[in-house]
């Protein structure tokens, strides 16, 4: 199997395993516990954060685990409204984010608060004058991902924090497809909440952080116990938590190597595709982007149909967001870049990770020449 769908998942590295396995097997108490047994659950979460902390480059007591990325960003978005009520209902996010932010925003616009979009150009960056003249006196949140899940075109999250900050405006971002891949640290970005999620950087599934810089205020999604200091309620999912932070410290430590070397091989796939495929194009390739990340459409032919032709093949790939599988309308992203629905329909992304080899760009571009060639025979698109 090739697996070239790494935005949707990564595989669990074998060196998270074994940090993981003594909180399944052995020190599996309770970390609020008062006695020893819970204690050492309890000192695994607290080494767990502070090494989060040192990837991030923030303080220990500003990381706070959540069950996943999808409720960072709840927490951010909802936790922030609530606690700045006095101030206004206002809400500006962008009309490419993942569905955790959009579908939370249409949730919380059902209950009255007024969300504003700001639209991308074709390249899929927000145009900073629009977020701009957008922020208002009673605007609490901007709320921005720092690259996208389908294209993986960044934004320019250090000049919309900037923005922000001159607006009295707190600025949160999505950072699931950015933490562990890009050198440098998050907290630098000068964002006021960052999301991430562990399964996105070969951690576990069912664990995240949401990074909240020191002064944020906040109130809990879940309440119950004091967990994450008032802010999450439920027992830690101790296991969990000690597999984040040994995932980002690895993601970390390599980041700078793999993303060059990621890049280059995204590249040559991009390079090698536009020669061989007539009309094939790259979507968001004007911007820059994560270097694992291509988005590709093949005018002609069905994005979903060349993802179960690559599937027969031994290749994994898919036409965007996991999380909107299923979903037969065009993804919102390229529609927002300007894409006609049919070019939109016929796009694929490809997303590369560690283990992605030489020899397995090679077979994909053999295999995608061969697909699109053979799909576009036999299409009426």
């Amino acid at each position: 199997m090739i697996y070239l769908d790494h935005n949707a998942t990564t595989p669990l590295d074998p060196r998270v395993l074994e940090a993981m396995l003594p909180y399944l097997r052995e020190a599996w108490g309770n970390p609020s516990s008062p006695y020893r047994f819970g204690q050492q659950a309890r000192a695994a979460v607290e080494r767990a954060r502070s090494r989060v902390a040192e990837c991030l480059g923030c303080r220990a007591d500003e990381v706070l685990f959540t069950g996943s990325g999808t409720e960072a960003d709840n927490l951010a978005l909802r936790g922030v409204l609530r606690a700045r009520r006095a101030r206004g209902r206002h809400v500006v996010t962008s009309a490419i984010e993942h569905p955790a932010v959009l579908r939370t925003c249409a949730a919380l616009e059902a209950d009255g608060c007024r969300i504003d979009y700001v639209p991308v150009g074709r390249d899929g960056v927000v145009d900073l004058a629009t977020v701009e003249g957008m922020l208002g006196p009673d605007t609490v949140l901007l709320s921005v991902m720092h690259a996208n899940n389908e294209t993986g075109v960044l934004q320019p999250i250090t000049e919309l924090a900037a923005l922000a900050r001159s607006r009295g405006v707190l600025l949160h971002v999505d950072a699931v497809q950015t933490a562990g891949k890009l050198p440098g640290r998050l907290a630098d970005l000068g964002a006021d909440l960052v999301s991430l999620s562990a399964h996105k950087l070969h951690g576990p599934k069912g664990v995240g952080a949401l990074y909240v810089r020191k002064g944020t205020p906040l109130d809990p999604l879940i309440t119950g116990g004091e967990h994450e200091r008032g802010l999450r309620a439920g027992t830690e999912n101790v296991a969990g938590i000690v597999g984040l932070a040994e995932a980002l410290a690895l993601a970390c430590a390599a980041a700078e190597s793999e993303a060059i070397r990621q890049a280059e091989l995204r590249d040559r796939l991009e390079r090698d595709l536009l020669a061989a495929i007539p009309g094939a194009r790259v979507n968001g390739a004007a911007a820059p982007r994560v270097p694992n990340t291509t988005n590709l459409a093949f005018p002609g032919v069905d994005g979903e149909s060349v993802v179960v032709a690559l599937d027969l093949r031994g290749i994994c790939c898919s036409t965007g967001s996991a999380c909107s599988t299923g979903d037969p309308e065009p993804s919102h992203v390229l529609l927002a870049m300007g894409l006609d629905p049919r070019d939109a329909q016929s796009s694929v992304r490809l997303s590369l990770g560690r283990e992605t080899r030489d020899e397995d760009i090679a077979t994909v571009l053999h295999a995608l020449v061969e697909v699109v060639g053979q799909l576009r025979a036999v299409s009426s698109l």
